[in-house]
């Protein structure tokens, strides 16, 4: 295989890597923890490395694992003593473990890779050169089968224990009655992260590991709210994005992984706007039919309480309900559209159609039953016609 390919191989398998514990950790609101663990493994490594002397031991990897782990737990302990809360205790523990980490290197690793620089920012570019040599045969690069393991491994877990994290995720009371441990799922998924992020520390580095991790979840979640589907959408957005941003790097001679984080925050950017329901624009525009509904419900209780012609006149109205001409206009259109107000010379009067729709939604405010809405939203959902 040419460097390019490998490259982008490695980008791709790592996205999928990150995309699989990463949704789990934005539904179970722990998106801050992956960059927690991201810079608090540092440590590990170099505590590893001083103890191996070398950097593709797999020793790095079980103590940067211990490492990320011991952050979840002095996390858990602060956050448990009431004093503080989840953030605010991330905030406090990872800094000091980083910090350790990076003193460690300053003082003692000034003359070897791993460098605050690589460990912060990583370079794909580099990756293809760290071969794997079996028997003086050139089995490729070390990465890649370090990260195509651990996705082997981590789709494994994910297929033997879904059932568990599914429920263990969104209901952890139900998750004991069933007889699953939330304590011991919630350890295992915090472990396969932290071997995950180790898994592609070097060749991508923390603020990439976290894109990764984070930014196809969360797009995914903004389109579904089916587990399996956010799986793969997520997935497939960290493995696009990963592919896309190698080609940019290519094109602007840039950071192929400041490029990869790039296309990420864009393809959240796009989603965000424009999901189609949970997309910010989509949501502005149902925030505002839903105000012009209840805008159109006030005048229609009006017209139903007021049977003199001065009370029903369109000028009376705007006075009376205190709304701006463009406003009442909006309202009024939209009346006459669902055929719920007819005007005679300038006066309002209740259609048919207006009177029941009225007196349904009045028994559904005095009675406070959802079911008494169904009709109303059936029969005469305002922007149906």
């Amino acid at each position: 295989m040419t460097p390019a390919i490998e490259i982008q191989l490695i980008a791709v398998l790592t996205a999928a890597a990150c995309a699989i514990p990463g949704v789990f950790l934005v539904l179970r609101k722990m998106a801050l923890i992956s960059d927690a663990i991201s810079h608090s493994i540092l440590p590990g490594i170099v505590i590893g490395f001083f103890i191996t002397h070398d950097l593709a031991s797999p020793w790095l990897i079980l103590f940067a694992a211990f490492s990320g782990i011991i952050t979840v737990i002095l996390v858990e302990m602060v956050q448990k003593t009431g004093l503080v809360k989840e953030d605010t205790a991330i905030g406090l523990v990872f800094p000091v473990l980083f910090s350790i980490g990076v003193i460690l290197i300053a003082q003692n690793a000034n003359d070897v890779h791993l460098d605050i620089d690589a460990v912060l920012l990583g370079d794909l570019a580099f990756a293809p050169f760290d071969r794997w040599i079996l028997n003086g045969t050139d089995m490729g690069p070390r990465g890649l089968y370090l990260i195509s393991t651990i996705l082997l491994i981590t789709i494994l877990l994910l297929f033997l224990f879904y059932k568990e994290l599914k429920v263990s995720t969104f209901d952890v009371g139900l998750s004991s009655a069933l007889g699953f441990s939330p304590v011991v799922l919630h350890y295992g998924l915090m472990s396969v992260s932290s071997v995950t992020t180790v898994a592609a520390f070097d060749a991508v580095g923390a603020i990439l590991v976290v894109a990764l991790m984070i930014a196809p979840a969360a797009a995914a979640y903004l389109l579904t709210s089916d587990l399996k589907k956010m799986i793969v959408l997520s997935i497939l957005f960290g493995c696009g994005s990963a592919i896309g941003g190698y080609w940019l790097a290519r094109v602007l001679d840039a950071s192929i992984s400041g490029s990869i984080t790039t296309v990420l925050g864009t393809l959240f950017l796009l989603v965000y706007l424009f999901a189609p329901a949970k997309g910010l624009i989509a949501v502005s525009i149902r925030q505002n039919r839903q105000q012009i509904e209840v805008s159109l419900l006030t005048f229609l209780l009006h017209l139903n309480n007021h049977d003199s012609l001065e009370e029903r006149r369109v000028g009376h109205l705007q006075e009376h309900i205190n709304w701006g001409k463009v406003r009442s206009r909006s309202v009024l259109n939209l009346a006459l559209k669902n055929n719920m107000i007819t005007i005679d010379e300038k006066v309002v009067s209740l259609t048919r159609k207006g009177k029941e729709f009225t007196e349904k939604a009045l028994d559904y405010i005095i009675s406070n039953r959802n079911e008494k809405i169904e009709d109303i939203k059936d029969d005469f959902f305002l922007f149906r016609g």
